[in-house]
This record gives C-alpha cells, structure tokens and sequence, in this order.
C-alpha cells in the first residue's frame, strides 16, 4: 500500500484498511501534510476494489485534536491565495471522506477536538472508548467549527450541535452517544472488539451495492452543496484574519488567558 509520513495503513487479508493518525506527539492535530495525505488516501482507497471496509483510528492517547496551531497560525499572516488554498484543502479533504464508497468505521479513543469532530461525522459509524473525551474547542481561540460544520450539522442534526458547538466545552463519551455523534460506548479494552462487530456484517455484502446505498443515504439525507462548501471556506478565512483569532492563538502559545476569559 501507499506509504504516509504521517498516517499508518494496514490491510488485512478480508480487504478491511485501518487507517491510523500517525502524529502522536502532536495528539493527531491536522497540519497541511496530514490533510493533504488523508485526501489522497480517501481517493486511493475509494477506488480500490478490493477494499472493503476503513477503520480510522489514532496513534498513541488521542484520535485527532483538531487542527495543528501551528499551522492555523501561519494562517493568519499568509497571503490571501495561501489562506484560502489551505482552507479548501480542509474543506475537500472532509468531502472526499464523507463520501468515500466504502463503509467507514470510526475507532475512538482519547481526545477528539475540532477537526477531530469533524473526522468523526464524516464516518459512517463511530465506536468511543468510555475514556474518550470531545469538545468543538474552535470558540476558545477566537475560530468558529466552519469547514467541519456542515459534516457535524449532518450527524447531530441542529438541535443537538447547538448544545456543543458554540461552549467549546469537553464532554464525555455518554454525551456524545446522546448527541449522535458516537454511535455507541464501551469500555476501553473492549473497543477493538465493538470495531470487528461493526465491520463483520459489510463482509457478507455486494460492494458495488453499499456504496450505491451509502450514496443514496447522503442524497436523501441531503448532500452537503458546494455552495455551503464554499461559505464555510469563506468563513473560516475571515476568521483566520479576525483580531480574535490572533488574540486567541497568541495567549495559546504565550500560555495566558485570552482576553475575552473572565475569572468567574
């Protein structure tokens, strides 16, 4: 299979990819080379045909914290060409995953903040560990959930993300199951074995036929436009050039609070 710098691929003899996160030191934040890869493993694994089923999981403690800040900073002094590049990488890269033809299966555990959220929604299942703990952080540092949005939006329907996803507040995996975002919990040692039972019953189906209906399924629960693809990119590069962002990141790196925060 292709080789990542910073995702892990296996393939086991039934056709089943387990896609891992590999930037463990960094709790699988997303910088421009993790994004970039996920996209181009999304394609190659879509069109493979012997692949039937993806597992996407995490390396060491986290699933994925987000996005890498580092990178999100750089952001804000980019050029406007570079911006909006980096930002419709993002936008794409959720896109090519949400509608990858292959039953995608979510293996999580540790922390999953922000874009981590957003990998979640784009997984046809997800599977939490009972430690695992979320949060739509992007409002504490001055950003906003924009690219990730319409994928959240879709899972949780709009009455449950409005409980999470302005606060930035942590929530547990209960929560999530409650929230849609996680199908189901269990403990952490019995979360390999929850991934398999969800995984088996795709080996006994027509290929062809689950990914027609996985498509159907996204039309009828109407697909995500380009036209809101394209107002989130606008919004997150407007937020990238907003004062509190710059605000926000900032007092992140320099280890203070952010203005905004009160004492109470």
């Amino acid at each position: 299979m292709t080789a990542y710098d910073t995702l892990d691929l296996a393939q086991d003899t039934r056709g089943v990819v387990t896609v891992t996160l590999n930037r463990p030191d960094k709790h699988n934040a997303m910088d421009a080379a993790m994004i970039g890869e996920l996209k181009a493993c999304a394609e190659t694994l879509g069109a493979d045909p012997k692949v039937r089923a993806v597992i996407l999981t995490g390396q060491g403690r986290s699933f994925c914290a987000g996005g890498d800040l580092g990178w999100m900073r750089a952001q804000m002094t980019a050029d406007a060409a570079t911006r909006a590049r980096e930002a419709r990488a993002l936008a794409e890269m959720l896109g090519v995953w949400n509608q990858l033809p292959k039953p995608v299966i979510g293996r999580i555990q540790g922390q999953a903040l922000g874009g981590g959220v957003g990998l979640m929604s784009v997984c046809d299942v997800a599977i939490a560990s009972a430690s695992a703990r979320f949060g739509l952080t992007e409002t504490r540092l001055g950003l906003i959930p924009a690219t990730i949005g319409p994928y959240v939006i879709a899972r949780m329907g709009a009455a449950c993300a409005r409980r999470v996803f302005m606060s930035a507040r942590i929530f547990g995996a209960e929560e999530a199951v409650a929230l849609g975002l996680a199908a189901r919990t269990v403990a952490p040692e019995d979360l390999d074995a929850a991934v398999e039972a969800e995984v088996v019953p795709y080996l006994a189906t027509a290929p062809g036929a689950v990914a027609e209906a996985k498509a159907l399924a996204l039309r009828l629960g109407g697909a995500v436009s380009e036209a809101e693809i394209d107002s989130t990119i606008d919004a997150l590069i407007a937020r990238w050039e907003s004062d509190e962002a710059a605000e926000g990141i900032d007092a992140f790196f320099a280890k203070r609070p952010a203005p905004w925060v009160s004492e109470t």
